[in-house]
């Protein structure tokens, strides 16, 4: 009976010890650390381009792509900022709820930002998880002002060729105080449908006081893909000056291309047209990003650092430990 009781009583002495351990030692009876942590989600690439171009604003696509490996990722969300590229100044914002990320693949989270259609902008990327920030990245965007607005396309501009400039002019009658000057607009269809009809005017200014001294408007239909017509319009000045004449071409009353060209009339002294344009294109810059240590990497120092630390005792060793005093108690009995 004696012999009974203290085999009972060794056996639960060695449970209460297992029991203990499990609870005392860190993730005892839990699964590993990096089983139950959260994945790595990091910027893979971020494209920009114009989706809506209006007269004064334009709406940026941004198509932010992320990566993520490991274990799923809650409360994922991308914020979006557009910093003026000269003042530094804040434009606009805008955040995104991705969500929960799982298994390892990229997924594309598309947003549109609205700035002004002038300058260039430093358009920011920041990616959170759990309201910890993870990766930035960064891009450049400038010459918005080159971007067309919608009201405004159209195929049908001046043709600027060698042999054939956009305005040409010739005289069709002159006396000794007037003539009448044949203007020929040459329009070129640069798209690739038949284009809507526009407006094209030639205004004359006197090129020492700069008076507009004629105009005239024509109507042009519709031009074919790829062709090129000339329409003439003839405007009465007077003699013995020189004139510039400039060429407007409109859409729905909006102005869509330009052009200017020089008349001497005046056997004396000669003008001629001086102008500087600068080239203003759209230019987006490279995707740059600051990296940050992946939280995989993360991960396994800190696992790395609680398994030396700490050996770590699971349910198999409270089940060895049961086992083994089952054992002892059954040799003591026999």
């Amino acid at each position: 009976m004696d012999r009974t009781k203290t085999l009972t009583a060794g056996a639960a002495g060695v449970f209460v010890v297992a029991l203990l351990v499990a609870l005392l030692a860190p993730g005892a009876l839990s699964a590993p650390r990096a089983a139950t942590q959260p994945g790595s989600v990091d910027i893979a690439d971020t494209t920009i381009q114009p989706q809506a171009v209006g007269g004064q604003t334009v709406a940026l696509r941004v198509n932010t792509t992320l990566r993520h490996r490991g274990n799923p990722s809650p409360n994922v969300t991308v914020r979006l900022r557009a910093i003026d590229a000269e003042s530094g100044l804040l434009e606009t914002t805008r955040t995104v709820d991705v969500g929960e990320l799982a298994d390892s693949r990229e997924r594309v989270v598309p947003a549109t930002l609205g700035v002004a259609r002038e300058g260039g902008y430093r358009i920011e990327t920041v990616v959170y998880q759990d309201g910890q920030r993870v990766d930035t990245g960064r891009q450049e965007v400038r010459g918005l002002a080159a971007l067309v607005p919608e009201y405004a396309r159209t195929p049908i501009q001046f043709a600027d060729e060698t042999t054939l400039p956009p305005l040409g002019v010739s005289v069709q009658a002159a006396t000794e105080r007037q003539a009448t000057l044949d203007i020929t607009a040459q329009l070129i269809n640069r798209g690739s449908v038949q284009s809507d009809a526009v407006e094209v005017s030639v205004i004359a200014r006197q090129a020492d006081s700069n008076l507009v001294a004629a105009r005239d408007t024509a109507d042009v239909a519709t031009i074919e893909p790829g062709r090129t017509t000339g329409t003439t319009l003839p405007v009465s000045v007077p003699n013995n000056y020189n004139y510039y004449v400039d060429g407007v071409l409109k859409k729905d009353g909006v102005i869509v291309d330009t052009t200017r060209t020089a008349v001497n009339l005046n056997p004396s002294e000669r003008i001629a047209v001086n102008e500087t344009r600068q080239s203003v294109e759209l230019e987006v810059s490279d995707f740059e990003r600051d990296r940050r240590l992946d939280r995989e990497e993360q991960q396994a120092d800190t696992a790395g650092e609680s398994d030396s630390a700490t050996p770590g005792f699971g349910v198999p060793v409270a089940a060895l430990a049961l086992l083994v005093g089952g054992l002892l108690a059954r040799r003591r009995t026999v």
